[in-house]
C-alpha cells in the first residue's frame, strides 16, 4: 500500500524563519521587553538577565532563550474532565474550540448583538459539549449578570458544570487564578491529579509592542507552577502595534512569544507552554482588525510554521469571521481560516462561533462552524489507498450497463471516504423549496434547538458540585457579590 501523504501549508523557507528568529533573538538581546510584574523581574534577575528597574525594561539573552527552548516540552497531554479521554497538542495533531471571550450574542430572531446572560453561557457550554468537531471548550462568553470583577471564575464555573471537555480559558484579574485553579483542582481530586492530568489552558496576551502586563505575567507563572498549560496569545496589528510588513509582524511576534516562554521555564523548568497568538492586519481605513483577512491567516499560518521548527505546541485564532450575521461573508472567511489552520497543523485553533472581529458569539453559527471544522479534520486525512489494486479490477468486464451503485467495494468505503454534514445543503432545489427555502441560519437555529432539547446535558456528581458552589460562593463574596444568578437548564 502507498503510504498516505497529509496535506500542508506552508508560507516560510527555512531560511526565512532563521532570519526571523535571529532578528527576534536580536531584539530582546539589544532593545528587550517590557515586564511589569515583580516576581517576573526577581527570576529574570537570579537568572542574570540586565534587568532596568526604572523601566522595568528585561534584556534576555539568547543563551537563556534558546535553554527555555529546550526546557519546554514539545507534546502537551490534555484530558477531559473524566481524566479518561486524551488529547495530544503537538506534532500535527489538530484541536478546534470557540472563540473567547465574546461580549455580546448574535440574537438570530432579531439578527442583532445583544448582552449575553448566564442562560446564553449554558447553551454555549452544552452545545459545545454535544458538537463532535469540536475537541476542547472555551470559557467563551462573558455573562453580563454578574459583575465583572468574578467574570472569568464564574465562565468556568459554568464551563465545567456543564461541559466534559478539556477548557481553554484564562484570568481577567491577578486574584481570579486561585478560584479557578480550585475549581479545576476539585474536578480533578487533587493538585497533582491536576498537574499530571491538565484539564485547562490558560490564554495570556503580551500586550504589543513586547510588553508583559502584571496580570498576563501572573498568569504565566501561576500557570506554570500549578503544571497548567499557558497559550500565549500575542496579537500584534500590522502598521499600529506592530511592523507593517507580515514578515515585520512575524519577527515582533516570536520576540513576544520567546519572552513568554522564558517567564514559563523560569518559573518551572519544563512547564507546558503553546507558541500562539491572535494578531491581525490593521484595517487603516476602518480602524479595525479583520481576522477573516487573508493576510491575518498568512500570518498565523506562518508563526505556527515558525513554532513548529521551535519544536513547540501551536495555537491560532482561525475559523473565525468579521460578519456581523450569518451570510455568506460569515461563511467563506471561517471556511477558509479553518482549512488553512487546519493545513497548517496548528495544534490548538480558537475561534469557531465568533464573529465581529472576536466580539460576539453565535450559537447557529457555532454548529454551522462545527460542520466546516469537520471538513477541514476531513481534508488533512489526504487520500489513501484502501485496496490493492486500487481499482483496475473493478472494471474488469466493464459495460454500458456497469454501475458501482450496487457493488460490494462502495458499500465497504462509502462512509469512510465520504463525510455528511446535517445541515449543509445538498437536497435538490425543489426539495429545499418543499421545506421552506430554509436558509443556513435558519437550519441552524432548529438544530441548536434540537441539540438543547435532546442531548442531556453532561452534569458533575453532586459532591464536586457543591465544592464548586463553594469556590464559587466565596470568590462571589470576597469582591463583594452577594448572590449568583439562578442556573436554569
Amino acid at each position: 500500500m502507498i503510504k498516505t501523504v497529509r496535506p500542508k501549508l506552508e508560507f516560510l523557507s527555512k531560511e526565512f524563519i532563521q532570519k526571523i528568529i535571529e532578528e527576534a533573538h536580536e531584539i530582546l538581546e539589544k532593545q528587550g521587553v517590557f515586564v511589569e510584574n515583580e516576581e517576573a523581574l526577581k527570576l529574570f534577575k537570579e537568572a542574570g538577565m540586565r534587568v532596568d528597574e526604572q523601566t522595568q525594561r528585561v534584556y534576555i539573552t539568547r543563551q537563556l532563550a534558546e535553554d527555555s527552548l529546550s526546557s519546554a516540552p514539545s507534546i502537551i497531554r490534555l484530558y477531559d474532565r473524566t481524566g479518561e479521554k486524551e488529547f495530544i497538542v503537538g506534532k500535527d495533531h489538530v484541536h478546534f474550540d470557540p472563540g473567547s471571550a465574546a461580549i455580546t450574542i448574535l440574537d438570530h430572531k432579531t439578527s442583532e448583538e445583544r448582552k449575553p446572560v448566564s442562560e446564553d453561557l449554558v447553551k454555549f457550554c452544552r452545545l459545545t459539549d454535544c458538537l463532535e468537531h469540536y475537541d476542547f471548550q472555551s470559557t467563551g462568553i462573558v455573562s453580563s449578570d454578574v459583575p465583572d470583577l468574578i467574570s472569568d471564575s464564574y465562565r468556568l464555573y459554568i464551563g465545567l458544570q456543564f461541559s466534559a471537555k478539556p477548557v481553554v480559558t484564562g484570568t481577567f484579574r491577578v486574584e481570579g487564578f486561585k478560584p479557578m485553579h480550585d475549581m479545576l483542582v476539585a474536578v480533578r481530586g487533587g493538585e497533582e491529579n491536576l498537574a499530571e492530568k491538565p484539564l485547562a489552558i490558560f490564554d495570556a496576551c503580551p500586550s504589543p509592542p513586547l510588553k508583559w502586563s502584571n496580570l498576563t505575567t501572573q498568569s504565566l507563572i501561576d500557570s506554570a507552577q500549578a503544571g497548567i498549560p499557558s497559550e500565549l496569545i500575542s496579537m500584534g496589528m500590522t502598521g499600529a502595534t506592530s511592523p507593517v510588513t507580515i514578515a515585520g509582524t512575524l519577527v515582533q511576534h516570536v520576540a513576544e512569544n520567546l519572552s513568554g516562554v522564558v517567564i514559563t521555564q523560569l518559573a518551572k523548568k519544563g512547564a507546558p507552554v503553546i507558541f500562539g497568538g491572535s494578531p491581525s492586519s490593521f484595517d487603516m481605513r476602518k480602524g479595525t482588525t479583520p481576522m477573516g483577512a487573508i493576510e491575518t491567516m498568512m500570518i498565523d499560518s506562518a508563526y505556527t510554521q515558525i513554532g513548529k521548527y521551535l519544536n513547540l505546541p501551536t495555537h491560532a485564532y482561525m475559523g473565525l469571521s468579521d460578519s456581523k450575521i450569518n451570510d455568506s461573508q460569515a461563511g467563506l472567511e471561517t471556511g477558509i481560516g479553518a482549512v488553512m489552520a487546519a493545513l497548517s497543523g496548528v495544534n490548538v485553533i480558537s475561534g469557531p462561533g465568533m464573529m465581529n472581529f472576536e466580539s460576539c458569539q453565535s450559537l447557529e453559527k457555532l454548529v454551522v462552524d462545527n460542520e466546516i471544522c469537520g471538513m477541514a479534520c476531513r481534508a488533512i486525512e489526504g487520500i489513501s489507498q484502501r485496496d490493492e489494486p486500487i481499482a483496475k479490477n473493478l472494471f474488469e468486464g466493464f459495460t454500458q450497463e456497469t454501475q458501482f451503485l450496487t457493488m460490494p467495494h462502495t458499500r465497504k468505503w462509502y462512509k469512510e471516504e465520504h463525510t455528511f454534514p446535517g445541515i449543509i445543503d445538498r437536497d435538490t432545489y425543489d426539495y429545499w423549496v418543499s421545506l421552506g427555502k430554509k436558509s443556513i441560519a435558519d437550519r441552524a437555529s432548529e438544530e441548536v434547538d434540537r441539540l438543547l432539547k435532546e442531548t442531556p446535558p453532561s452534569l458533575l456528581d453532586d459532591d464536586i458540585l457543591q465544592e464548586l458552589r463553594k469556590i464559587m460562593d466565596s470568590d462571589a463574596k470576597a469582591c463583594g457579590v452577594s448572590s449568583l444568578p439562578e442556573i436554569k437548564l
